[in-house]
């Protein structure tokens, strides 16, 4: 039976197909007769309990800068759609949140994807701190005392911002890092929350795996290698991606956080592995999934939508 899927994303017209996550499932979706409706964040509105949104309908096909043709604009109360994909980029701040309390109005009536309760009370460098036992040790904290007592603990570390993404504003710092006072200030003056402090794990020159799990089980995984002369491996950020299967470490990270994740309703995450050491969890809008197709692994859009479909009841 056909769906009517809501896509609330950022701008369609700019994104980039070849590597877009939401692109694909749009993809996956409509090829398998499901009707598509996109709108951005900020046509989506609350009144009482009645959440709407001023949508268009879309076709996309698989080509660079004509791979969508909107149709006009209605107006709906999101109930009537069956799925809300929630897929908008980060940042992680209040306009992201409050739009988690909005679309938390309608689950009791339609399918969120990610449940937007749980992305809320998940973000991605402060939930991964429920699994230490599979982490680097890590300090979440703004305090120079405790940043410096923790670097004197462990030496090198990586300092980047709690609800950061796409690598911007990472950081490697030695213990006797003569620029730290000067990144600690700059950090005070730019971020209002705590940050995230890690002990640097220098096997990531060869590199950070994203590995996807859906409804809470492994499957396909990219290792992204940083560019030369950089430590971030983001793909964003010059980061170079390669076909990887998973260790038998990485499995038991998998087997260790799934069933958690599928409880919570996060259908789609990204995990990201350093060395056997998780670093992130991903619930927001993770991505991943066409650059594992492109490099031999399988389309996992197909596997989302089964289990969409399957949580609905439609399989």
């Amino acid at each position: 039976m056909a769906l009517t899927v809501a896509v609330q994303m950022d701008p369609i017209q700019a994104i980039r197909i070849a590597g877009d996550t939401t692109f694909a499932l749009m993809l996956e979706a409509q090829a398998r007769g499901h009707r598509l409706l996109y709108y951005t964040p900020d046509r989506l509105s609350m009144q009482g309990r009645r959440v709407v949104a001023r949508v268009e309908p879309v076709t996309v096909q698989d080509v660079e800068g004509a791979h969508a043709v909107l149709g006009p604009i209605e107006r709906i109360e999101l109930t009537q759609a069956d799925v809300v994909l929630m897929r908008q980029d980060p940042p992680f701040d209040m306009a992201y949140i409050t739009a988690t309390h909005m679309l938390e109005a309608i689950t009791s009536e339609t399918l969120v994807v990610n449940n937007p309760a749980e992305v809320r009370n998940a973000p991605e460098k402060l939930f991964v701190l429920d699994f230490p036992e599979l982490m680097p040790p890590t300090l979440i904290s703004r305090d120079r005392a405790e940043i410096e007592a923790f670097r004197k603990e462990h030496g090198t570390i990586a300092m980047k911002p709690l609800h950061g993404h796409g690598g911007a504003a990472v950081f490697r710092v030695t213990e006797d890092d003569p620029n730290f006072g000067s990144m600690f200030d700059l950090f005070s003056v730019t971020f209002r929350e705590q940050w995230v402090v890690q002990r640097f794990l220098d096997k990531v020159s060869e590199g950070d795996k994203r590995i996807i799990l859906v409804d809470g089980e492994p499957m396909g995984a990219i290792n992204r290698v940083p560019a030369k002369g950089d430590i971030r491996s983001n793909m964003v950020r010059g980061g170079a991606a390669g076909a990887s299967d998973l260790t038998d470490r990485e499995r038991e990270i998998c087997a260790t956080i799934g069933p958690e994740l599928k409880r919570r309703g996060l259908i789609l995450v990204g995990i990201d592995v350093i060395d056997g050491h998780l670093t992130e969890i991903n619930v927001t809008s993770p991505t991943g999934i066409r650059a594992i197709k492109r490099l031999g692994g399988p389309d996992l859009a197909v596997s989302v939508w089964d289990a969409i479909e399957g949580r609905l009841g439609r399989s």
